[in-house]
């Protein structure tokens, strides 16, 4: 395993990423041998990311109500999982949100809305409204999450001063039928595509403990390098009581660090950001995040549950030497 994870580094140092097959080998590791892989993972993030981290926060904008059936989100109007449900916030609500993200140190904010996409003429107002708001009073990143959007409506709040777009694929194309049946996985790939071609920095990624292999997150992996994702949001389920993916973690903290480990050794060079899910299934293992290879977290709440305070999270980074990213 030394050699093996000693040639997997070197080839990552030069930028090269993994193989779908060489993702396979780097799988078949046992979770036990995780304090063996850090040393490696840690190096590519120090050498193509330094000591900054990326920090990002979101608003839930628009919450619940969705018609699509995917099994891990709360958020669907087809579960009982009694989330909190509303149309479209005010724009002023989007931009008090951001200037208190601002504060805790985010250099990102993505404004998220729930359903399939964002389709309603008013709801694209207030949007433009808050992106042209936050442009004038903060110097945060300005992102969105709206679903599977049009070339129009992507350029239409491009204008109006969006610059990064999140779109996550959730899974592999071969495993992405037993958690969503109501939207092909081609139409994700292609906003993902179509927000890549109109010059947006993407992110895109996906959320594990779903019931998916080791072959589905390298199929995943695959498939976003072919699509040159910028960023790799990585999301742990917590499950929702009402979701067919209720009941306990699925996932270990030692697992946890090795996906992260496995798309930093296929993805050296791209940023990769924990987000949801982090705290329940790391536990005490989460500042061993940054050593698998992530260079950014998200901070503050997330859509539906409760994150850790933000403070916690700027103490830790202190602790190991990091620094948020100007």
């Amino acid at each position: 395993m030394v050699n093996m994870l000693k040639k997997f580094e070197e080839k990552a140092l030069r930028g090269e990423g993994l193989s779908p097959e060489e993702g396979r080998e780097f799988a078949r590791i046992p979770t036990e041998g995780i304090f063996e892989i850090l040393p490696h993972t840690d190096r590519i993030r120090r050498h193509f990311k330094g000591m900054e981290v990326n920090l990002c926060s979101i608003v839930n904008a628009k919450s619940g109500l969705c018609g699509e059936d995917c099994s891990f989100c709360a958020q669907s109007a087809r579960y009982d999982s009694k989330v909190d449900t509303y149309t479209m916030v005010p724009a002023e609500r989007i931009v008090s949100s951001a200037l208190e993200a601002r504060g805790r140190g985010a250099r990102e904010f993505s404004i998220v809305t729930s359903g399939t996409k964002v389709a309603r003429r008013d709801d694209v107002a207030i949007l433009t409204e808050a992106l042209r708001s936050m442009k004038e009073k903060t110097d945060l990143e300005r992102c969105a999450s709206l679903g599977i959007l049009d070339r129009g409506t992507l350029r239409e709040l491009k204008d109006a001063g969006l610059e990064s777009y999140h779109h996550n694929l959730e899974t592999s194309r071969s495993f992405f039928p037993s958690i969503c049946t109501t939207h092909d996985y081609e139409e994700d790939v292609e906003t993902v595509r179509t927000a890549k071609e109109m010059g947006f920095y993407v992110c895109s990624g996906g959320i594990f403990g779903l019931g998916e292999s080791w072959e589905d997150r390298v199929e995943l992996a695959t498939t976003l390098r072919e699509l040159d994702v910028d960023s790799v949001p990585i999301n742990f389920l917590n499950p929702r009581p009402g979701t067919p993916l209720e009941g306990p973690v699925r996932l270990t903290p030692r697992e946890c660090l090795k996906i992260i480990a496995l798309f930093r050794f296929m993805l050296p060079e791209k940023d990769i950001i924990v987000c949801g899910g982090r705290e329940v299934n790391l536990r005490g293992l989460q500042p061993l995040i940054f050593a698998a290879g992530a260079n950014g977290m998200m901070v503050g709440n997330y859509l539906t549950t409760k994150g850790r305070n933000p403070e916690e999270d700027i103490e830790m980074l202190k602790d190991l030497g990091l620094s948020p990213r100007a």
